[in-house]
């Protein structure tokens, strides 16, 4: 006799809820690396534009020229700080993706557990039926050397 779980479904079902949350998670730490390289970027953009504005500034350049340097970095400034703010969102999702995860996790554990319960009580139930039966045979042989 072979061991069927009852609700293998529903092991089932929670091993793929487990499955999707850590796609889910997997999805939020790539967006969190895409905003942060992102911000990396525009750090970078405003690093290098402040050492163009402190050559101009040395050298005769237009003061027009100059306004329109110190407007970008502004412009700049203003997506750092948006980028800031994307970062601290995408750090929220990613922790409340793995705190999910976390849910979905032990909801299977609990399962997985229940099913392995249930398995080691048929398996005992099983060697207890082949000693009864075991026995059973040994009576029945002793019983007919009697006669």
């Amino acid at each position: 006799m072979k061991f069927h779980y009852t609700f293998q479904k529903v092991v089932d079902l929670k091993g793929n809820e487990k499955t999707q949350a850590e796609w889910m998670l997997s999805t939020a730490l790539g967006e969190l690396q895409a905003q942060e390289k992102s911000l990396d970027e525009l750090l970078g953009q405003r690093s290098s534009l402040m050492l163009s504005l402190q050559n101009a500034a040395q050298q005769r350049t237009p003061m027009s020229k100059i306004i329109e340097m110190q407007n970008y970095v502004q412009f700049l400034d203003t997506c750092i700080a948006r980028k800031y703010k994307d970062i601290n969102r995408a750090h929220q999702e990613v922790q409340h993706k793995q705190d999910h995860l976390s849910t979905k996790v032990l909801d299977e554990k609990v399962w997985l557990k229940a099913r392995d319960k249930a398995k080691n009580i048929f398996q005992q139930d099983m060697i207890l039926r082949e000693q009864n039966e075991l026995d059973e045979m040994a009576t029945v042989r002793f019983a007919m050397k009697s006669l």
